[in-house]
């Protein structure tokens, strides 16, 4: 449990620090796509969790390791009923990511962290915006409108670009008007496809390794409720023996 506080103050501290980086503006405008919130929030609830596992099992705390047992088991839970109900409502959670990207898509120069994330997802999955690369132009520095000023109208990000072999300098302008092409003839420069049916075809395939990772993180959680479980009901065996014995104590015959 010591090593799940130390991962969890440091994901507070990173989070902390990324939030206190960040122009204020541009944090509240994608606040719910936000990593830095994130990994505050996340970081504080581990901590919150194994300091009741851990305290309550060295002072042997009954309300501690009850409070330990119920949130994991409220996590296993949730993580279970989001799988079923992602499986379940396919539809309704393609349409949420579709939502989720559209809205960082339109923030993704307002925040460094968000831009940092897209770049990585584009050049991973190797595809251009949500459905297609032309979604970009919802993003006010990129829309393809006469009266956009900006320098990048009509363009891409540069994560979009097909990789150069051999290439020492990155060309951060090589989405430049991809938006006014057509797909052939943009499918030369840039990924053309949507990251959206990159991701899912993505879960499709990898459906045993998410499998694998669920089931990792749904062992240690059980684990624990059961561990805990098993030494609230110990230590309430021995308050049980210490009243029998001092009940019995004044007892001639005993």
């Amino acid at each position: 449990m010591e090593l799940w506080k130390v991962i969890s103050m440091v994901m507070v501290a990173v989070g902390v620090y990324a939030r206190l980086m960040k122009h204020a503006e541009a944090a509240l405008a994608c606040l719910a796509v936000d990593p830095a919130i994130l990994l505050i929030v996340v970081g504080v609830l581990m901590f919150l969790l194994t300091f009741c596992g851990c305290i309550g099992s060295l002072r042997e705390n009954i309300c501690l390791l009850q409070t330990f047992s119920l949130c994991l088991t409220i996590v296993f839970l949730l993580q279970l009923a989001a799988g079923i109900l992602g499986f379940v409502f396919s539809d309704k959670a393609r349409g949420k990511v579709s939502e989720l990207i559209n809205n960082a898509i339109v923030h993704y120069r307002d925040d460094l962290d968000l831009q940092n994330l897209i770049d990585f997802g584009q050049k991973k999955f190797s595809c251009c915006g949500g459905i297609s690369y032309r979604d970009w132009s919802q993003n006010m520095y990129f829309n393809c409108s006469d009266d956009n000023p900006s320098r990048e109208r009509c363009s891409v990000p540069y994560s979009c670009c097909l990789p150069t072999p051999n290439q020492a300098v990155i060309n951060t302008m090589c989405g430049q008007n991809m938006q006014a092409l057509d797909y052939l003839e943009a499918s030369k420069v840039i990924y053309t496809n949507g990251c959206i049916d990159k991701l899912v075809n993505w879960i499709h395939s990898n459906l045993f390794l998410l499998g694998g990772v669920a089931l990792g993180l749904a062992i240690p959680q059980l684990v624990g409720i059961l561990l805990s479980q098993v030494l609230v009901n110990q230590i309430k065996d021995q308050i049980k023996l210490q009243l029998y014995n001092q009940q019995h104590r004044a007892d001639p015959w005993y």
